[in-house]
């Protein structure tokens, strides 16, 4: 195959536009002298960004395969219904539409589907490592639905302090008698149990979601139970965990749910989907189903498990007590340190550590300035590091919230960091 002359590569973004291309190098270089450690966050593959930096930008397919609204759409519909039929393989499931552009749009579709303005519907709170659009009150999903929160153990007394309640839950789904549940967190550091989320769904009859974005990388490779058969609905993102271009998927057993969404996606939320981000998506699909990936998978959990066993060791306080899966909660508070999440974050990026300030159960200060720092293994993993890598990890991160941002420890700290950077090059 000949290279197309408007192929976008950073030479041709050179010669056209040297502003941008400068901005893109400088990102570029600060991925690679950085630990990325935010858990929601991770490195593509070079395939993945051809994909989605091919002409496939340049098309309008707007509907669904074998039913398009404009011509020229024969390669299109190739590479989604070959995108749709990977994700259904990859999470064993019936159905999967695949146009959604984020995690959020997904979840809106559904909303949408499925719930009328006013209905009732159950998730946990923002604080509490739920997600923006699992019914804060600034976001569509708690403007226009009535979102009931369950809780999580908030009784440091007992062994399961910060875990899901799940007698709550169930306790909860009798009372209110939602038309849906909603499981699936961006801060929860423990395994979900589906299988009691389904007994409290039909305990009052609801339908039961889970959104994925975090784990899905993690439930693709096995090392997290599959929302599947429990949940009627399943939503996630395709970067994060599973390692794609950034975008949303939505995934069902059920041919009549699956019919509602296609019909909420387009037209009912969205216009013409982002075919090049669709291509992405199939070419992640295709590198999740290889069995490197149940590796990759796999190491994610472990490193995160080293990384917050060090911590523990060095007095840190975790949110649960520890991990199952690909984050860590760092809980300041219970720590013992006046230092805020805010605080701990740009410390740590002046150290050349990318984390970000999240809120612990029961913070007692602001979305903006939070008790905690949450961390993640992810694009750590992607860039081979393992567990014994992930102990220095915790003694740099250590060093650097003890060092209260004070320059010259600070510096020490980027040093090493710049050598680990240096030792583990970013993927290709």
């Amino acid at each position: 195959m000949t290279a197309s002359p408007h192929a976008s590569t950073l030479e041709t973004l050179e010669a056209t536009d040297e502003q941008v291309f400068k901005i893109i190098a400088a990102e570029e270089r600060r991925q690679a002298d950085t630990l990325e450690m935010i858990a929601s966050e991770n490195h593509a593959s070079s395939a993945v960004m051809a994909a989605v930096g091919s002409c496939m930008t340049n098309k309008y397919c707007e509907g669904y395969p074998g039913k398009r609204y404009y011509s020229g759409c024969a390669h299109y519909d190739e590479v989604e219904n070959l995108a749709i039929e990977r994700a259904k393989k990859l999470f064993g499931c019936k159905f999967a539409n695949v146009q959604p552009h984020s995690g959020a749009n997904a979840n809106l579709a559904v909303f949408f589907a499925l719930l009328e303005p006013g209905d009732t519907y159950m998730s946990v709170v923002l604080s509490d490592g739920g997600h923006l659009t699992h019914g804060s009150p600034v976001n569509i999903s708690g403007k226009w639905f009535k979102p009931v929160h369950y809780p999580l153990v908030y009784d440091q007394a007992r062994p399961d302090f910060g875990h899901i309640d799940y007698d709550a839950v169930e306790t909860m789904a009798r009372q209110h008698k939602p038309k849906l549940i909603l499981c699936g967190y961006s801060a929860y550091p423990r395994i979900i149990d589906f299988e009691r989320f389904r007994k409290a769904a039909d305990s009052c009859g609801a339908l039961l979601m889970a959104d994925i974005a975090h784990i899905a990388g993690l439930v693709a490779g096995g090392s997290h139970p599959s929302p599947f058969p429990h949940c009627d609905i399943v939503t996630t993102t395709t970067h994060k965990t599973l390692r794609g271009p950034r975008g949303g998927l939505i995934l069902t057993d059920n041919e009549g749910l699956a019919t509602r969404f296609n019909k909420a996606v387009f037209p009912g939320t969205q216009g013409g989907p982002l075919m090049h981000v669709i291509a992405g998506k199939a070419v992640a699909f295709g590198e999740a189903l290889k069995p490197e990936f149940q590796h990759y998978a796999h190491q994610v959990v472990r490193n995160a498990k080293a990384l917050a066993d060090e911590l523990i060791r060095l007095g840190w306080k975790l949110s649960s007590g520890g991990t199952d899966n690909h984050l860590v909660l760092i809980d300041l508070a219970r720590s013992g340190v006046q230092t805020s999440g805010k605080e701990g974050a740009l410390w740590l990026e002046q150290a050349g550590i990318i984390t970000n300030k999240n809120t612990v159960a029961n913070d007692q200060r602001s979305p903006f300035v939070t008790s905690g720092i949450r961390l993640g293994t992810p694009a750590l993993t992607t860039r081979g590091m393992h567990e014994v890598q992930m102990i220095t990890v915790a003694q740099l991160i250590d060093r650097a919230l003890k060092s209260c941002g004070e320059a010259s420890a600070i510096e020490k700290v980027r040093e090493e960091v710049h050598g680990l950077c240096k030792a583990f090059a970013m993927p290709h």
